[in-house]
C-alpha cells in the first residue's frame, strides 16, 4: 500500500543529482517514472520530484523524503534489498556515470517542509507539465547557522511578498548517514530554496523583482553574501510527467 504519513511527516529529504551517459536521460526517467514511484513509496519513502536538469541534457535531478533517519534507513534497505531493484536496478545503473551528488536536508522551519500528497501524482505516460522550478542553493561555513537564519528570517518572507510562495525551504540534516550504501555529500552546511514558476520568464520577473527591493538588496542579500562560502547555484529544471513537485 502506499504510504498515508500526512505531508508534515516529511523531515528528511534527499537532494540528488544524476551525472548520466550522453543522450540517456530520457530512457532513465521513463524506466523511473514506471518502476520506481510506487514502488520506492511502498517501501516507506515519498517520492517527491524528478526533474530533467534544463542546464545539462545529461544530468537528472529528484528528492525524495522520510519521517526521520530510522525510517530512511528501514525503507532504503527494502527497496535497495528488494525484487524490484533487484530487477531494475542494472538498467538503471548502466545509465549513470555519477550518482554520489547527494545533499541530504530537513525543512529550514517547521512550516518550510513539502505539502504533498500522493493521490495527486499523475498516471504513468503523463505528458510533462508546461512548469519552471528552480532550486537554488546556498553554501556557508560548517557549523555556523547565521546564514541560515538570514535566508530564514529575512529572504523567505521577501518572497512571499514579491512572487508565488515556495515550495519548500531546506537546510543541511546532520545526523549521521544511516544508509552508507548510498553516500552523500560530508561537510556540507546548505540553505535551499525550491518555488515553481509558470515559465521562466516569470522566475526572472520574480528574481528582478527581489533584487530590486530595498530591504532586500541593501540589508537581506549582503548579510547572505557575507556569510556565504561560495556563490549561490540554481538548478533550472523541468518536472518530469509523474512529479509531484512541479
Amino acid at each position: 500500500m502506499p504510504p498515508t504519513d500526512p505531508p508534515d511527516s516529511i523531515a528528511v529529504i534527499e537532494l540528488r543529482q544524476y551525472t548520466l551517459r550522453p543522450g540517456r536521460r530520457d530512457e532513465l526517467i521513463e524506466l523511473f517514472d514506471r518502476e520506481f514511484v510506487e514502488t520506492q513509496e511502498e517501501a516507506g519513502m515519498s517520492v517527491l520530484g524528478q526533474f530533467r536538469d534544463l542546464d545539462d541534457p545529461d544530468r537528472f535531478v529528484w528528492l525524495r523524503g522520510f519521517r526521520d533517519m530510522a525510517a530512511r534507513r528501514r525503507a532504503l534497505a527494502a527497496f535497495y534489498d528488494g525484487p524490484v531493484w533487484a530487477e531494475y536496478g542494472p538498467r538503471a545503473n548502466a545509465t549513470m556515470l555519477d550518482s554520489d551528488d547527494v545533499l541530504l536536508l530537513r525543512p529550514l522551519a517547521d512550516k518550510n517542509g513539502f505539502a504533498l500528497s500522493p493521490s495527486a501524482r499523475p498516471r504513468t505516460g503523463a505528458p510533462a507539465p508546461d512548469r519552471f522550478v528552480s532550486a537554488t542553493v546556498w553554501s556557508f561555513p560548517p557549523g555556523r547557522s547565521d546564514g541560515a537564519a538570514l535566508i530564514r528570517d529575512g529572504l523567505l518572507p521577501l518572497l512571499h511578498t514579491t512572487g508565488p510562495a515556495p515550495l519548500a525551504a531546506l537546510t543541511t540534516e546532520t545526523a549521521p548517514n544511516t544508509f552508507p550504501r548510498l553516500p552523500v555529500r560530508s561537510g556540507e552546511n546548505v540553505a535551499a530554496i525550491l518555488t515553481s514558476y509558470p515559465d521562466e520568464s516569470t522566475y526572472r520577473q520574480h528574481v528582478a523583482d527581489v533584487l530590486a527591493h530595498p530591504v532586500a538588496r541593501d540589508e537581506i542579500l549582503p548579510g547572505i553574501e557575507r556569510e556565504r562560502t561560495t556563490a549561490p547555484r540554481t538548478l533550472r529544471l523541468a518536472p518530469t510527467g509523474r512529479s509531484l513537485l512541479r
